[in-house]
């Protein structure tokens, strides 16, 4: 055997692999887009029916989200988008910038100030939330948006991510700045960040999905129906005494769009970002 027809067959191989990766992983979403269609009788009668039937199938559950008491989906659907974003670029520029000035500059305590990053990406969230929602209490910002989005606007994994990133740039930017007379938040601003530009492409979509998807926090900090999440919203349609199965897959399935679109939107950032602060540094 060749070696052309050696790598030939490995490629093949690997296609393959791929695809029942693929077919693994969008399974359970083409069930899931195919349940939204039918109703929650429907669904406990046939169990798992992956058939087309079209005179089962309706929009009933997805006119059921927007009239009505399920017009609430519209509140949490509303609140979950701007809190993933006001969230997400609040977060992208402090922790870019503690990134930036731990991968760029040398100053007295600077290793220990990323030792301290590094031990706070390993502390969970069960042991802050005790102390988290006495502060926030005592802030007064209970049950609103800042008591959700204040207590992570800075993450230790994205301030990880820029350091690394920083370290395999070149500085001669940075002096070439100087030169010219730019001050050190203006070489931040006009130079740095549209080097950075993949980094923030990658960081981005994994902070809006950490703060679509984010569950435990938003329940303890918002009390009230109007003010939930679309999770904690889709959550409270299941109960002791029934579960709104109609409403809680057609939710589920118009809750994955922003992030499909978010990933298809901004992939090439994505990957580029994530290989190269993965290899440098």
């Amino acid at each position: 055997m060749t070696i052309k027809l050696k790598r030939q067959l490995l490629t093949a191989l690997i296609v393959v692999f791929f695809l029942i990766v693929c077919f693994i992983v969008l399974f359970p979403l083409y069930y899931m887009f195919m349940a939204s269609f039918k109703s929650s009788k429907e669904l406990f009668r046939n169990g798992m029916d992956f058939r087309i039937i079209p005179s089962l199938m309706n929009l009933d559950n997805y006119k059921l989200l927007f009239s009505g008491k399920g017009s609430i989906y519209l509140y949490w659907y509303r609140n979950s988008l701007g809190i993933t974003a006001l969230h997400t670029v609040v977060s992208l520029f402090l922790s870019s910038l503690v990134g930036y000035g731990l991968g760029a500059y040398n100053f007295k305590g600077k290793n220990i100030v990323f030792i301290l990053v590094l031990f706070v990406m390993m502390v969970p969230l069960e042991i802050l939330m005790l102390p988290l929602y006495k502060l926030i209490v005592n802030m007064g910002i209970i049950n609103t948006y800042y008591g959700v989005i204040l207590p992570f606007v800075v993450s230790p994994m994205a301030i990880f991510f820029f350091r690394q990133y920083i370290t395999g740039l070149s500085k001669d930017f940075m002096d070439a700045g100087r030169i010219d007379g730019c001050s050190e938040f203006g070489i931040y601003i006009r130079i740095m960040v549209p080097l950075m530009k993949p980094a923030f492409g990658a960081m981005g979509i994994l902070l809006a999905m950490q703060n679509w998807n984010s569950f435990i926090w938003p329940l303890i900090v918002l009390r009230t129906n109007k003010m939930f999440t679309i999770p904690i919203g889709l959550a409270s349609l299941m109960s002791p005494y029934g579960n709104n199965y109609d409403m809680l897959i057609a939710g589920a399935v118009l809750a994955i769009i922003p992030v499909i679109l978010l990933f298809l939107l901004n992939q090439k950032a994505f990957i580029s970002g994530l290989s190269t602060g993965g290899v440098k540094g």
